[in-house]
């Protein structure tokens, strides 16, 4: 996204403006960057950009674990293993009596 220099706006200068202005204009398809000390901080937008956020945010999550189950699949050898046996190899106690 690229930031129009007349979409950035200083936290003192939202806060003369109004939130009520600053949420019409976001409402309308504005998106005003907020600075605080001289440094991006916050973003104001409409619902319709938040919600797209998040969904794309869900299918970033989606994506890593199927490129995690993916890789598992390409890598497997077929071998398996039991607990007890990689517990001996760790030299873990597994029987509760001996905790």
């Amino acid at each position: 996204m690229r930031i129009d220099t007349s979409d950035m706006i200083s936290v003192t200068e939202a806060s003369a403006q109004g939130l009520s202005k600053l949420i019409s204009e976001a409402s309308k398809g504005r998106q005003l960057v907020v600075f605080k000390n001289n440094k991006p901080a916050a973003v104001i937008v409409d619902i319709k950009t938040m919600e797209r956020l998040q969904y794309l945010e869900e299918l970033e999550e989606d994506l890593k674990l199927i490129a995690v189950a993916w890789a598992r699949s390409l890598t497997d050898s077929g071998e398996r293993y039991s607990l007890e046996d990689v517990a001996a190899e760790f030299g873990v106690n597994l029987d509760e009596d001996e905790a």
